[in-house]
């Protein structure tokens, strides 16, 4: 009796000890889902109505601090910038920011540069951080990324500043050289030497200005709205005819080829001049007594075939350094070189803009002493190429000596770059 009176005295122990086992796990079970986690903290059980609904469309990057600094609300924006890591306030301006503002409620804001996050390079994020108090125990951090606006600003400066000092320099020499013509006054010879020098000057600022009313015209405009098939050998020529002049005083051959009866979709003034500035590029970077050759070919593309016009030469070439850099407007490669031949540093830039304006791009290939290679690639016109048009120059009325260009039969040295022969 007395065994079996301890055998229940046991069994009533083991089971008072399993329930009090078991009341500590679910405890302890409670406490760990109340834990924050990443996943918690998009909950919105302590947010006012309504709060979750409005930071979920701004555009700005959110987060929700609570009375211990703890995150109750992060958009992933906030996460994509780093401002959040492992359920904390990652940026110590910022929490400072939010203490301050939860201690007196007085809203703050602050343009702060921060680390790129997971990049190795030394460039900053710059972004604007605003704290407010969010009811009378959050506060509301809102954090804009203003690195895209910086860097637009930045190019904005030095353009302006660019376009002053590339206005100042001919207008300057007009001054200098008015001057020296009314000191010269009895003397014609310095007169006449004078007078062709402000004609020189007063060329070069009449095509920087029309170069940048030429930029400016297709950064705003949609050539889109204007847009027709286009011939590329109407384009060519056309090109061709502007630097005939320059062409022949160095005694440069230009030369035309590739696949004939190509169209391309497009305004028709834009093309021409993107065209015109590639070859006149061509003509003045290179020796005398040298080819510029001009060639068109049909590519296919998966999202649609292209036309790709090569224009290449056996100029100076360009270094590796600033191969990246010559569409930046007013960058030249060589200064002293681009004042000799009158650039402005804006024809490649036009190019470029054209270029994506219509749906494509323009590329260069180039070897110092060996010459370069500029490609224009642009959408074909659809089925314009079916139509039946004359592809012989001479079938359209010219003879012989009319002809814009001439075509050739010998390759131009070799470049890695679309054939220039047919």
């Amino acid at each position: 009796m007395n065994v079996d009176a301890a055998v229940a005295a046991v069994a009533a122990i083991a089971g008072l000890c399993t329930g009090v086992f078991a009341m500590l796990a679910f405890r302890w079970s409670e406490r760990d889902q109340a834990k924050p986690t990443r996943s918690s903290l998009h909950t919105d059980a302590v947010l006012p109505p309504g709060v979750d609904t409005v930071l979920s469309v701004l555009r700005s990057s959110a987060v929700v601090l609570d009375e211990a600094d703890a995150v109750v609300k992060a958009s992933s924006a906030a996460y994509a910038l780093g401002l959040v890591r492992g359920g904390k306030l990652a940026v110590e301006p910022m929490m400072q920011m939010a203490r301050d503002t939860r201690r007196d409620g007085e809203i703050r804001q602050v343009e702060l540069d921060l680390p790129r996050r997971g990049t190795g390079r030394g460039d900053a994020l710059a972004v604007s951080a605003r704290v407010a108090p969010l009811g009378s125990r959050l506060v509301l951090l809102l954090v804009e990324d203003l690195t895209e606006a910086r860097r637009i600003e930045a190019v904005r400066r030095d353009f302006v500043a660019n376009v002053s000092h590339e206005l100042k320099t001919p207008v300057g020499a007009l001054s200098l050289l008015s001057e020296a013509v009314m000191d010269a006054s009895d003397d014609p010879e310095a007169v006449e030497r004078f007078a062709g020098r402000m004609q020189n000057e007063a060329t070069r600022l009449t095509n920087l200005v029309q170069e940048l009313i030429d930029l400016s015209r297709v950064q705003n405009d949609n050539p889109l709205e204007d847009a027709e098939p286009v011939r590329v050998d109407e384009l060519v020529a056309e090109a061709v005819d502007r630097c005939r002049q320059q062409a022949g005083a160095k005694q440069i051959t230009m030369a035309a080829g590739g696949t004939a009866d190509l169209h391309v979709w497009g305004n028709r003034g834009q093309l021409a001049a993107a065209l015109g500035n590639l070859v006149e590029n061509a003509v003045n970077y290179s020796p005398a007594r040298t080819r510029v050759g001009i060639a068109g070919r049909h590519v296919s593309a998966p999202g649609g075939d292209l036309i790709e016009i090569a224009v290449t030469d056996q100029g100076i070439g360009i270094s590796e350094k600033d191969r990246d850099r010559v569409f930046e407007r007013f960058y030249r490669v060589d200064p002293a070189r681009s004042r000799a031949t009158g650039g402005t540093g804006l024809g490649l830039a036009i190019v470029k803009h054209v270029a994506a304006s219509h749906g494509g791009e323009v590329t260069v290939w180039s070897a110092e002493g060996q010459g370069s290679t500029f490609t224009l690639r642009l959408p074909e016109a659809g089925s314009v190429r079916d139509r039946e048009r004359p592809t012989d120059l001479s079938a359209e009325g010219l003879d012989d000596e009319d002809r814009p260009y001439e075509t050739f039969n010998d390759p131009l040295p070799a470049h890695p770059a679309p054939e220039v022969l047919p």
